[in-house]
């Protein structure tokens, strides 16, 4: 058994590697590669994995849950509340329109009203997975299109319960027994619909109370170990628990853990939870299109072509005209709606779970289910090649530039992202970021210090937990788009950290850093940084300046001596830093460099005396 898992998950993990770079490459999209993937090692291709391939997509969609947390997280529910519009409105509409004209054309075909309206809630879902990692990777998330994706796309994993609710009322055939995939399993299955309705009012009231008053403690306690994997471990058990009591009570597991996402998106962890979630989701979602792939019915597509694409083009072409005329309808432009339309079109990933529930439940029949579940599958395998053409042949030919994706007018984006990331926000960060803020410039703000986070919130400053040094992290805090990035954290090492980590993934940013001393700043200097600031060294002159006053020299004097001090210290800091390895050299140059920083600060002095002498001449004269 241990060889026969083992040998499972290296098959998976070697198409992956393959396929993915392959397809990514070939500008189809990630995911048609795992889809592949999963096709060329499934029955059809070179038979690594059988039917089992069925049993790991229904554990591989918890990448889906995972995804829709990481979706709520990024969701403050005041951008829920400006979004109601499109929510219910856009998505309430395609899921209204969609039912109804896939229910009209099964009913002229002779299907049963009662199977031909479960298919059509069925056709009406649109896949989350496919389009929202599509839309991100081409960099859409922001524009019209992604963001009257998202409103549908929430709206239709919203419309799941009342389906799931609605679809036992649709019954009308022998109920089978499927062996996986089943919504079956609910504790509360045999209790009265009021006691089932008050179990799943308390459960969701439980996911939004925990996560709104109990977690943040949790996650404090988690961060003040300083330990990366126990704040994994805590995002992982969130998510699974959640998964639990969703399923026990009868609900999908993927709107409870969307819940608490939205429940967390203004807490200061988000970003750290978001990073720690990512790795996984990623890896679950693609062993889930993997698991699509390799489901896939050939012998069955090969046995009815033409029923089955006929479906496939049927309903994708049905979809993706009724979300152009609604894209027109709420004034989405025409490059922004080909994008949104055709990106919609296919049937998602819940169709899976829907299709099975019907069958489980005898609203739909075996013979139709297995049409499905290959009309499904291949409809979002099609999806990425769908994208590919529509960005080839359609946006570049009927649609103007200025109207497209290449050049985006800020209408285009719902909200701006900060220009500016500060990391550290201890004595040094935060009166950087003060002095920004009085200067109207918004900036992300992480630290590592979980009490210094959570004093900070109390405050009502925006600050979130998390390893600045972290890729993940800074790409979710929005580093691709910022301008500009102040390193301000107390750890020397950690800096050097970061500026690798920023140059490597983030070429186009600013860096500025702080500096401890003499000794951090060569250090920073020689990982090619321009832009050092010594905080010790700028409080110590600021001190001298004031000490020199006290001593009866005059401020204008004083300042300027800082001054040129200032200048003549950088420009040696500079050579310096080259040769500090070589001891008998570099202290050589010191002692010459303290000579001449003398002889200059003489010159200077002796210069200003001359122009006060001459200036009392002048005066003389004058009277």
């Amino acid at each position: 058994m241990q060889q026969t898992f083992f040998f499972q998950a290296m098959i998976y993990l070697a198409s992956a590697v393959i396929m993915v770079p392959v397809a990514k490459r070939l500008g189809l999209g990630s995911v048609l590669g795992y889809l592949v993937a999963g096709v060329l090692i499934g029955p059809a291709g070179l038979e690594f994995i059988g039917l089992e391939g069925q049993d790991i997509m229904h554990f591989a969609e918890f990448g889906v849950v995972m995804m829709l947390f990481v979706i709520g997280l990024e969701l403050e529910p005041s951008r829920l509340w400006r979004m109601r519009k499109d929510i219910a409105g856009l998505g309430g509409l395609q899921v209204g329109i969609t039912s109804l004209v896939v229910m009209g054309l099964a009913l002229a075909f002779g299907i049963y009203w009662k199977e031909a309206l479960a298919l059509g809630l069925i056709v009406a879902m649109s896949s989350t997975a496919i389009v929202m990692q599509t839309l991100d990777e081409k960099g859409w998330l922001k524009t019209a299109a992604g963001q009257s994706s998202f409103a549908v796309l929430l709206f239709q994993d919203l419309a799941i319960i009342p389906m799931l609710a609605l679809f036992p009322l649709l019954a009308s055939n022998q109920p089978e027994e499927v062996a996986h995939g089943s919504e079956s399993g609910s504790l509360v299955s045999n209790l009265p619909a009021w006691e089932q309705a008050v179990i799943v009012l308390g459960s969701v009231a439980i996911v939004v109370v925990t996560g709104k008053y109990l977690l943040r403690p949790v996650f404090r306690i988690m961060a003040k170990t300083g330990m990366r994997e126990m704040f994994t471990a805590i995002a992982l058990l969130l998510v699974v628990g959640i998964a639990v009591l969703m399923t026990s009570v009868g609900l999908s597991p993927a709107l409870g853990a969307f819940l608490a996402g939205v429940v967390l998106a203004n807490s200061e962890y988000r970003h750290e939870l978001e990073s720690s979630i990512d790795p996984f989701k990623g890896l679950l979602l693609g062993l889930f299109f993997i698991s699509v792939g390799s489901s896939i019915d050939f012998q069955l597509i090969i046995s009815k072509p033409l029923l089955i694409m006929g479906l496939v083009s049927g309903f994708m072409i049905c979809k993706a005209a009724i979300l152009f005329a609604l894209g027109k309808i709420f004034k989405v432009r025409t490059a922004q709606n080909f994008i949104f339309s055709f990106g919609l079109s296919q049937v998602g990933e819940f169709a899976f779970v829907l299709l099975s529930f019907s069958l489980q439940e005898g609203v739909l029949t075996k013979d139709i289910t297995d049409i499905m579940m290959a009309v499904v599958a291949i409809s979002m395998a099609l999806t990425p090649l769908v994208m590919v053409l529509n960005d080839k042949l359609i946006l570049s030919r009927v649609c103007k530039v200025e109207e497209g994706l290449q050049v985006q007018r800020p209408s285009d984006v719902e909200e701006q992202d900060n220009p500016v990331i500060i990391a550290g926000y201890g004595h040094f960060g935060n009166t950087i970021g003060r002095f920004l803020r009085a200067n109207n410039v918004t900036a992300t703000v992480l630290d590592n210090d979980s009490d210094n986070v959570d004093f900070l919130r109390r405050m009502g400053l925006k600050v979130y937990y998390g390893d600045a040094t972290r890729y993940e992290l800074l790409d979710i805090a929005g580093a691709n788009k910022a301008q500009m990035i102040i390193i301000a954290i107390n750890d020397e090492e950690k800096r050097l950290e970061m500026i690798e980590t920023v140059k490597k993934h983030f070429p186009h940013l600013h860096i500025l850093v702080r500096s401890t001393n003499r000794n951090d700043a060569y250090d920073l200097m020689n990982a090619g940084m321009m832009h050092i600031y010594r905080e010790t060294f700028d409080t110590s002159l600021r001190l001298g300046i004031d000490a020199l006053k006290l001593l009866g020299h005059r401020a204008h004097e004083a300042t300027r001596s800082a001054k040129t001090f200032f200048i003549h210290d950088e420009r040696t800091l500079k050579h310096l830093s080259k040769i500090r390895n070589d001891e008998e050299l570099y202290l050589n140059t010191v002692r010459q460099s303290i000579e001449e920083l003398e002889m200059i600060m003489q010159a200077d002095r002796e210069a200003m005396n001359l122009g006060a002498i001459a200036g009392w001449e002048r005066k003389a004269e004058n009277a």
